[in-house]
C-alpha cells in the first residue's frame, strides 16, 4: 500500500505528465501552423509519450492499492515567438519533469518502498532519454539557425520519428 505522501505525489506526477502532453500538442499547432509538418510530428509522437507516462503511474497506483485522484490540468502557451525558444522551452520543460520525478524517487527511498523505486527507475532512464532528445534539439536548431534549407532538412528528419506504444507487464517495469 503506498504512502499518503507517495500517493499524492505520484497523483501530482500524472497531472504533470498530462500537462507535458498538452504542452507538445500545443507546439504541434505551432509549428504546424508554420507549415513544418516533420517538427509537428515529433512534437506529437512526444505527447503520446506522454500520455503513455500518465497512464503508467495512473495503472500503478491502483495496482498498489494507492487511491486516484486527478487534479486540474493548466493551460500550457499557445503563443511562441520562434521555434527555437519553443524547442528551447520543451528542454527546461523535461528538465522540471526530472526533477519531479526525482523528488518522487527521493520520498519511496526514504520510505523505503521499494517496489515505488524499482518502479521510479524506468522514469529515471526515460527522461535521461528526454532530456538528451530535447537538448539535441535546441543544439541542432542551433547549427542551423534562421537558414531556411537547415530547417526544411531538420524538419524532414523529425518527420521520421515514429509513436511506439509503452506497455507494461503486469508487476514490472515499462517495456518500449
Amino acid at each position: 500500500m503506498l504512502s499518503e505522501k507517495l500517493t499524492q505525489k505520484l497523483n501530482e506526477q500524472v497531472v504533470k505528465e498530462f500537462y507535458s502532453a498538452y504542452l507538445y500538442l500545443s507546439i504541434e499547432a505551432y509549428l504546424a501552423s508554420l507549415n513544418l509538418p516533420g517538427f509537428a510530428n515529433w512534437f506529437r509522437v512526444q505527447a503520446q509519450e506522454e500520455r503513455d507516462h500518465a497512464m503508467l503511474i495512473f495503472d500503478y497506483i491502483d495496482r498498489v492499492g494507492g487511491k486516484i485522484k486527478l487534479g486540474a490540468i493548466d493551460e500550457p502557451p499557445s503563443d511562441f515567438s520562434s521555434i527555437g525558444d519553443a524547442l528551447k522551452l520543451t528542454y527546461e520543460h523535461e528538465m522540471k519533469v526530472t526533477a519531479s520525478i526525482y523528488s518522487i524517487l527521493d520520498v519511496s527511498l526514504e520510505e523505503k518502498d521499494h517496489k515505488t523505486t524499482a518502479f521510479l527507475q524506468w522514469f529515471v532512464n526515460e527522461q535521461t532519454e528526454e532530456e538528451e532528445n530535447a537538448d539535441n534539439n535546441v543544439k541542432r536548431f542551433e547549427l542551423v539557425g534562421n537558414d531556411g534549407r537547415g530547417i526544411l532538412m531538420m524538419d524532414a528528419e523529425m518527420a521520421a520519428r515514429v509513436y511506439t506504444p509503452v506497455t507494461t507487464v503486469q508487476n514490472q517495469a515499462p517495456v518500449v
